[in-house]
């Protein structure tokens, strides 16, 4: 259940097209995204802009509702444009981003400084590429015209330097943690594990991100927590003080093998358009650990998760969902809520605290 706009009801007036500003030095790509969002009705595209200085003087012009933003221009860096935006006039933007290791480091940055979601542009033959995305680019486009925008805080630095917390004093290692999310959920996972301590029970994660993403994704969370965050590996075995991040472009699994649980990466089907997916490990977890699960499912766009932690929650998980006020985009969290999937619904502040006291209140 993405969070998008309800149609006027019959006699009312229409609802407002999304007045998007591409902002791009290639005068190709400007040309090409504003015929590709023009196809879609709720779209208008108010103008374009060469680097970020004539964006600035349109955007005072224009009022748009939506930016899309190119990391690499002239004059000024993209990153430098967004920062000053969301000090001075937070507003949506969606970045289009190179599908290389500076790509994902520059776009994790970027979601960082408060960018609501990205499109990674292709390595080759760009204007096909941009093509085939072209629903995909107008789906993001007007969901971030929704999205709560604010400032994001600075990013905190190296938690393995800080003083190590109290222990939460777990019994067992049976209990696992899962987490899922899509667009602003890496920041919201970057919040929830900076509040993990270093002890804290194996936990399993899966974020909508592209394969090229993954990796940097994975570092820079290790880099902010106190327990040890890796991509995870075919049948690795999960072990307290650990997160794993499910690769992008395959699925994250969890099964029991002897004492221990194992991860399982797959490379099937998307489900619902999406490999990793949360349904796919929730449900895997539904299956084979039931009540030793804690689950949240934060910020995203559509409804993937939401039967998994349905799935969880019938299998006697404690299934948590992130409001709407601390999300981005309540599409997933708001889509298990409406199917009473969430037993609590609680701000993203929360989460870590939520899922901890539930371990020690189980004692395991």
């Amino acid at each position: 259940m993405a969070a998008v706009t309800p149609a006027a009801p019959r006699g009312a007036a229409p609802v407002r097209p999304v007045r998007v500003l591409v902002v791009d030095d290639s005068a190709l790509i400007r040309k090409l995204l504003g015929e590709l969002l023009s196809q879609d009705p709720g779209i208008v595209v108010v103008g374009t802009a060469s680097d970020p200085f004539i964006a600035r003087e349109k955007i005072k012009q224009l009022n748009p509702d939506v930016l899309t933003l190119d990391v690499e221009m002239p004059r000024m860096d993209g990153l430098t444009f967004l920062q000053n935006l969301m000090r001075l006039r937070p507003m949506p933007v969606v970045m289009l981003s190179s599908l290389t290791e500076r790509g994902a480091q520059v776009t994790l940055d970027a979601l960082a400084l408060g960018a609501v979601d990205f499109v990674a542009k292709p390595k080759l033959d760009i204007a096909r590429g941009l093509r085939d995305y072209a629903q995909l680019l107008a789906e993001k486009v007007k969901l971030a015209a929704q999205a709560r925008v604010t400032a994001m805080s600075p990013v905190p630095q190296d938690l393995r330097d800080a003083s190590a917390p109290r222990a939460i004093g777990y019994r067992t290692t049976d209990r696992l943690l899962a987490i899922g999310a899509s667009a602003g959920g890496t920041e919201a996972i970057r919040h929830v594990l900076a509040s993990m301590p270093a002890d804290a029970p194996a936990t399993v994660i899966s974020q909508h991100i592209p394969a090229a993403f993954s990796t940097a994704f994975a570092e820079r969370l290790d880099r902010h927590s106190r327990m040890t965050v890796i991509e995870a590996t075919c049948d690795q075995p999960l072990l307290p003080g650990h997160a794993y991040v499910a690769p992008g472009g395959r699925h994250l699994r969890v099964f029991r093998s002897g004492a221990r649980w194992h991860c399982r990466l797959g490379d099937d089907d998307p489900v619902r358009g999406h490999r990793p997916s949360v349904d796919v490990m929730f449900d895997s977890l539904a299956r084979c650990a039931g009540a030793n699960v804690s689950a949240a499912l934060l910020t995203g766009m559509g409804d993937d998760g939401a039967r998994g932690l349905l799935a969880l929650r019938q299998a006697g998980a404690l299934t948590l969902a992130q409001d709407q006020e601390t999300s981005v985009i309540w599409g997933m969290p708001g889509a298990a809520v409406a199917m009473g999937a969430a037993q609590s619904v609680v701000p993203l502040s929360d989460v870590a605290e939520r899922l901890l006291a539930e371990v020690s209140a189980a004692g395991g």
